[in-house]
C-alpha cells in the first residue's frame, strides 16, 4: 500500500550548493506527492544565506555548523552526528544531496549508516585522482557508492559511473544550475544602471581569477582586451575584479582609465547572471561560466589552455584561447566581425542542460517510488 506521501529531504551548506539545489526544493515542494524537508548544515553561513533569500526558501533544519578555523575532522564528524540526530527523528525515504562538499560526503555516509535511501545530485564527476580537488574527489567517490538514484548533468559523468561497475539507478538529467540561471534572468531582473554601460554598444564581459594566469598570463589577457576595445569603437568590455591583490595588481595598471572599460567589484549571483544575459561575448577562466552561458546564446573564449568541462568544446560553445594575447585577439574579432561563427556557437546545445533537470528528477523519483511500493 502506499504512503499518502513521499518524504524527501534535500541537505546541502555551501553556496554553490544551495544555487543548484533550491531550484529542485521549489520543484519537488510543487508536487502534492512529496512531503519536502529542506536541511542546511550552513557548512558557509552568509553566502549560504544569501541564495536562500534570493530564491525564497526557509529551511526547516538549520544546524549552524560553521565555526571559526574549523578543519575537515571537526566538521566532518559535526555533520554526521548531527544528520543523524535530524534523520532519527524524520524518517525520510530520500535524501538528496548534492556534489563534492563535506556536506555532501558525511552527509551521505550519515544517512547510509541510518538506512536511508539516498540520490545524488550532480552524480559521477570525476578526475580520477584522489588528492585532486582534495577533499572533492573522494567526497564524490562516497555519494555515489552509497547512492540508490545517481542524476548525472552529462553523458560523460554517466559513462563514469558505468566505467567503475555502478549501472543501476543512474539518469542523466542535465545540471541543476541551468535551471537555477534561468530562473533567475527570468524572475530576479535587477539594474545594472550602476556599472555605466552603453547600451549602444556590444558588451564584453571578462573574468580572470585562477591562480594559473597570475602575473604574465594575466598580463597578456589585459593587454589583449586593452586593444580590443581600442580597435573596436563598437565594443565596451566589463570586468568584474576578484578582490585577491594577484589579480588587481595586474588589472588597475594595464585597464585602469581606459575608454569603454569599466572596472567593477565582484557581483552577486543575480546581478552576474544578468550581466551575463547582456553580453555578446565572455572571456573567462570560470567553470562555471562555461556551463551557463551558453544557456543564454552567449559565445565563451576559455582563458585556458584546457578546461575540465569537454563537452562544451564538443557541442561548440566555448572555445579555448589560452592567455595567448593574439589568439585572444583574432578569436574575438573572429566573432565580433564573422556574424555566422557568433550564430554558430551562440545557437550551440548547451550540453549541460535545457533548464529542465529538476523537472527530470521529480519524474524520475515518482518512478522509483512506484515501482518499490508496487
Amino acid at each position: 500500500m502506499k504512503k499518502e506521501k513521499i518524504k524527501i529531504a534535500l541537505v546541502f551548506g555551501t553556496r554553490p550548493e544551495a544555487i543548484k539545489m533550491c531550484p529542485l526544493v521549489k520543484k519537488l515542494k510543487e508536487n502534492i506527492s512529496f512531503n519536502v524537508i529542506t536541511i542546511v548544515t550552513a557548512q558557509h553561513r552568509q553566502m549560504l544565506d544569501s541564495v536562500l533569500e534570493l530564491f525564497e526558501i526557509k529551511p526547516d533544519y538549520d544546524l549552524n555548523l560553521m565555526k571559526p578555523n574549523q578543519d575537515l575532522w571537526n566538521l566532518s564528524s559535526d555533520i554526521l552526528l548531527s544528520l543523524k540526530d535530524v534523520f532519527d527523528k524524520e524518517k525520510p525515504d530520500l535524501v538528496l544531496f548534492h556534489g563534492d562538499t563535506t556536506t555532501a560526503g558525511m552527509g551521505a555516509l550519515s544517512a547510509f549508516y541510518s538506512r536511508v535511501k539516498i540520490a545524488h545530485v550532480e552524480a559521477g564527476l570525476r578526475t580520477f585522482d584522489k588528492n585532486y580537488p582534495f577533499p572533492e574527489e573522494i567526497n564524490r567517490v562516497i555519494v555515489d557508492s552509497v547512492c540508490d538514484l545517481m542524476f548525472c548533468p552529462t553523458d560523460k559523468s554517466v559513462l563514469n559511473l558505468h566505467n567503475s561497475g555502478i549501472k543501476k539507478g543512474v539518469y542523466k538529467t542535465g545540471n541543476t544550475v541551468i535551471d537555477a540561471l534561468l530562473y533567475v534572468v527570468k524572475n530576479k531582473n535587477t539594474n545594472l544602471d550602476f556599472i555605466g554601460l552603453n547600451k549602444n554598444l556590444k558588451t564584453i564581459l571578462l573574468t580572470s581569477h585562477r591562480r594559473e594566469n597570475f602575473g604574465k598570463p594575466l598580463e597578456n589577457i589585459c593587454l589583449a582586451a586593452r586593444e580590443l576595445v581600442e580597435n573596436n569603437k563598437d565594443i565596451q568590455l566589463v570586468y568584474p575584479m576578484h578582490l585577491n591583490p594577484n589579480v588587481r595588481n595586474t588589472v588597475i595598471p594595464i585597464l585602469k582609465d581606459i575608454e569603454r572599460v569599466k572596472l567593477i567589484e565582484p557581483l552577486d549571483y543575480v546581478p552576474f547572471c544578468n550581466l551575463m544575459k547582456q553580453s555578446h561575448i565572455i572571456l573567462t577562466d570560470s567553470g562555471g561560466v562555461q556551463e551557463e552561458a551558453p544557456s543564454l546564446g552567449v559565445p565563451v573564449l576559455v582563458l585556458r589552455d584546457e578546461t575540465e568541462r569537454p563537452e562544451a568544446l564538443e557541442y561548440g560553445c566555448v572555445k579555448l584561447v589560452g592567455a595567448n594575447k593574439e589568439k585572444i585577439i583574432k578569436e574575438v574579432q573572429n566573432l565580433l566581425c564573422n556574424k555566422e561563427e557568433y550564430q554558430k556557437m551562440s545557437k550551440a546545445v548547451n550540453p549541460y542542460g535545457d533548464g529542465h533537470a529538476c523537472e527530470y528528477i521529480e519524474k524520475i523519483i515518482l518512478q522509483y517510488f512506484d515501482e518499490i511500493q508496487e
